[in-house]
């Protein structure tokens, strides 16, 4: 029976990426196109075209003549994405300074009110959505695709490393800290906003346990339901 057209390819990639993130989907767990196929009712192409999405974002690695799996992040790439993280973060915060409107200002703080909204409501899937688009939209504010591409890149990995060795089951990436961000960026104030972005990665990064992978999921129908 040929599949209906279903979600988008899109909607698979957000839906596989929210699964690791939200700890539902472990490493190494094979990612079956037939299976996936069925899960969201759709054709084999599509989900090979979301499988390739998610291998370029870095959290699926795909094996020839084997198939999709859940990448596996070692201890050292966690370690070197956050690096990558705090140098490429200190140049969007430092060149933002500079540049940033009001307008650019406004939906800065709108999305903030909006981290807000879900922590309060305590909405795991919008709490990682928001925490990761906050960071991007540091970079999409700057108008470089350049940056853009690989702060999106990064948060990608970050949010698979994130899932992995996270040593607590919740996720805080807080609104607080993004909104004192926002303000010392408001204000022009490189040195400070430098600052407290690097405070906030350091908080991040020491959330997580960098000792062992943790056993999660590997049910994929239970783990996409």
């Amino acid at each position: 029976m040929t599949a209906q057209a279903g979600p988008s390819t899109q909607h698979i990639v957000e839906k596989v990426w929210l699964s690791i993130a939200e700890r539902r989907l472990r490493p190494g767990v094979q990612l079956k196109e037939e299976q996936l196929a069925t899960i969201f009712n759709v054709s084999r192409a599509k989900v090979r075209q979301a499988l390739t999405a998610l291998e370029r974002d870095g959290l699926v690695t795909i094996i020839p003549n084997r198939g999709a799996f859940v990448s596996k992040p070692s201890v050292e790439e966690a370690r070197d994405v956050f690096f990558v993280r705090r140098t490429v973060e200190r140049c969007v915060i430092e060149r933002l300074c500079k540049s940033v409107s009001k307008a650019d200002l406004k939906r800065l703080r709108d999305h903030v009110a909006k981290e807000r909204v879900a922590n309060a409501q305590d909405i795991t899937s919008e709490i990682i959505k928001l925490s990761g688009g906050f960071h991007l939209l540091l970079a999409e504010t700057l108008g470089s695709d350049f940056l853009f591409t690989t702060m999106r890149d990064l948060i990608a990995r970050s949010s698979l490393i994130t899932a992995v060795y996270r040593n607590t089951n919740r996720f805080n990436c807080g609104p607080d800290e993004h909104a004192e961000i926002v303000e010392a960026v408001a204000a022009n104030d490189a040195e400070k906003a430098i600052r407290l972005m690097a405070h906030h990665l350091e908080h991040v990064e020491s959330e997580l346990d960098l000792s062992e992978i943790r056993d999660l999921s590997h049910d994929l129908r239970a783990a996409l339901a």
